[in-house]
């Protein structure tokens, strides 16, 4: 026979339970607390004084409430405190963000990264460098919890190696090892692949906020997706989950930087535009090249309008098949792929309604990114919050021991 959870266990789940309403939802009332987690107010008081204690949220009277009666005392998470180091290496990008508990993004450094192969020491000494430059700006009495990558490619769930990356030009890169040596917090980095983040990102705090079923595809150099099903991530067996840029729509089609023919990334990617547009070549590329298409497309360049047409058709064909499978509430549209999609949303939806079964696309919405280009940052920094959310407390003793 199986012990229930013991009182110390509750208590753990409590406080993350708390937390994470602060952390997503921001300052909240003790009333609304309350409320929301089913508990009685004494049980709440105890919980927000063990936090208030650790330093990880703050209790503050609230603004004119307007009611009478004593007023409930609103709960804010100490954003300035405690924070996570967020980064993110795209094909053409490499961003590394200080996020304060509660999401705030409180400093961030970019850098243009050149196209070519995945210089691990290189890259890893120079994100840690922006890292260290933003710590050495911070208080004395600041703590930080964590740290964790998004990255364009296939990650191994257990170690945080990149297993594949054809846009990054990487595999087999022990990414997270290396990254934490030269941060030297002594906390581990986690990493995940950048669509799976920014699916998680738009889930929390995004354009998907209370979706339970949604699918978020996000366009780089190629294409990603992450799929949220009945609230949780599905990441796979070991956390290759997602890749539906590699989902074949036209069999004997363009070659793909996997290896295999007509890919949804090989027909709808940053490549397949500019080619059909007359693009490619001349050291165009990047968002700005995507953004240059659809601009012309707007402006009535016909060229421009029928290659948003093609990878519109294709994109759509892709969409169909994966609300047929999955039956999501909303699909997103992220990274370049916010612009292609406005850009070709008539096409889309046209291959929809051809191939999509109406029951799974009669509610359906189709949306854009909310959290534009830093979906995958904040995907980052929520990765990173994961642990101290599980057991706060627990987190914060070890890294402040």
């Amino acid at each position: 026979m199986r012990a229930g959870p013991s009182q110390e266990d509750i208590r753990r789940h409590n406080l993350g339970a708390l937390l994470r309403h602060v952390h997503l939802g921001g300052p909240t009332s003790r009333a609304e607390l309350t409320s929301k987690m089913g508990l009685n107010r004494s049980t709440i008081m105890a919980l927000t004084s063990d936090l208030t204690a650790a330093g990880l949220v703050r209790e503050e009277l609230p603004r004119e409430t307007g009611r009478a009666g004593r007023p409930s005392l609103v709960v804010r998470p100490e954003s300035s405190r405690v924070y996570v180091f967020a980064f993110d290496v795209g094909p053409d990008r490499l961003a590394v963000a200080r996020v304060g508990l509660g999401g705030t993004i409180l400093d961030r450094r970019e850098a243009v990264r050149r196209r070519g192969p995945f210089e691990l020491e290189e890259l890893a000494g120079m994100l840690a460098g922006f890292a260290r430059q933003m710590r050495r700006k911070t208080r004395a009495d600041t703590v930080c919890v964590g740290a964790a990558a998004a990255v364009s490619g296939g990650v191994r769930k257990g170690d945080g190696v990149i297993r594949f990356g054809p846009n990054l030009q990487a595999e087999e890169i022990p990414f997270g090892e290396e990254l934490g040596r030269r941060l030297g917090l002594g906390l581990p980095v986690s990493v995940g692949n950048d669509a799976n983040l920014a699916a998680l990102a738009e889930h929390s705090r995004g354009v998907g906020v209370a979706v339970r079923d949604l699918i978020y595809l996000h366009g780089d150099v190629g294409i990603g997706g992450g799929i949220i099903a009945g609230g949780h991530l599905l990441g796979g067996h070991e956390g290759y989950g997602g890749e539906v840029g590699h989902m074949v729509v036209n069999p004997g089609g363009r070659v793909c930087g996997c290896g295999s023919r007509g890919c949804l990334e090989a027909e709808v990617g940053e490549r397949a535009l500019l080619e059909a547009a007359g693009k490619l070549g001349g050291g165009q590329h990047g968002r700005d090249a995507v953004r240059a298409v659809v601009d012309a497309a707007d402006r009535g360049d016909i060229v421009a309008q029928e290659a948003l047409k093609r990878v519109g058709d294709w994109l759509g064909l892709g969409v169909a098949n994966l609300v047929n499978i999955f039956n999501p509430e909303m699909v997103i549209f992220g990274g370049m792929l916010r612009e292609i999609y406005l850009g070709s949303a008539a096409q889309v939806r046209s291959r929809m309604a051809l191939h999509a079964m109406a029951p799974q696309r009669e509610r359906l919405r189709l949306r854009t990114s909310a959290l534009a280009d830093d979906a995958t940052l904040v995907g980052a920094a929520e990765l990173a919050f994961a642990h101290v959310l599980a057991d706060p407390l627990e987190v914060l003793a070890r890294v402040t021991g």
